[in-house]
């Protein structure tokens, strides 16, 4: 089955809006505060990687659906590259602008990144977003050996219900995105590489001829 970019995974991670939201806070237990420092800390040390990974989705009764791989690479601040290997897609944020591009569709979208994912999971992990400002933290057990977090957003008009992070020795490998509507998109990370020195080539996007680019000229 065909991925396009309009997929699940793509509507949690680059276009569900989060907006920071007042209000007390909620004391946290110690389980819950011990969970925000697992991910600030796994999220700080997220600087230059490189993971291949596994995004599946499932629907609301359970049943598999759509399947990708391919490989992210990660450079703070602000730079990501998903690279999709099966079907081709790929999105690419150079810190100012963000990239969708569809070779099979022979379409690119381009946004401004302040304008579309300052407040989105995607900065989270770019290190563009504050955990604690964005998001109702709690532990969410062991699993098989992976510990949880349970991220909710502070504000109710977003595209996904909740966001769990999966850690292994404090590593981040499992991301999973429940939606409004009960689907689940889960991404595995695997073969991460750190501390690598990505070019800044990888993070820019120029559209091949022929290509319809959909957004501003400059």
């Amino acid at each position: 089955m065909r991925v396009r970019l309009s997929s699940r995974l793509l509507g949690a991670l680059l276009l569900g809006a989060l907006s920071l939201a007042g209000g007390a806070a909620r004391a946290a237990s110690e389980a819950d505060a011990a969970a925000l420092v697992t991910v600030e800390k796994a999220l700080s040390q997220l600087t230059a990687v490189r993971a291949e990974f596994v995004q599946e989705l499932t629907d609301r009764d359970g049943k598999p659906g759509d399947r990708a791989v391919g490989t992210l690479y990660l450079r703070k601040p602000g730079r990501f590259r998903w690279d999709y290997t099966d079907p081709k897609q790929l999105i690419i944020s150079d810190g100012e602008w963000l990239w969708l591009y569809d070779p099979e569709l022979q379409q690119a979208t381009k946004r401004k990144v302040k304008d579309t994912l300052s407040q989105t999971p995607a900065m989270l992990l770019a290190g563009e977003a504050n955990v604690k400002d964005q998001f109702e933290v709690s532990a969410g057990g062991t699993e098989a050996g992976i510990e949880w977090v349970r991220l909710v957003p502070k504000q109710n008009d977003t595209d996904f219900k909740a966001l769990r992070l999966g850690f292994v020795g404090g590593e981040l490998r499992r991301l999973e995105f429940a939606d409004k509507l009960n689907q689940v998109t889960r991404v595995e990370l695997t073969r991460i590489e750190r501390n690598l020195k990505l070019p800044d080539a990888l993070f820019r996007f120029t559209a091949p001829a022929g290509v319809d680019v959909i957004g501003p000229k400059s």
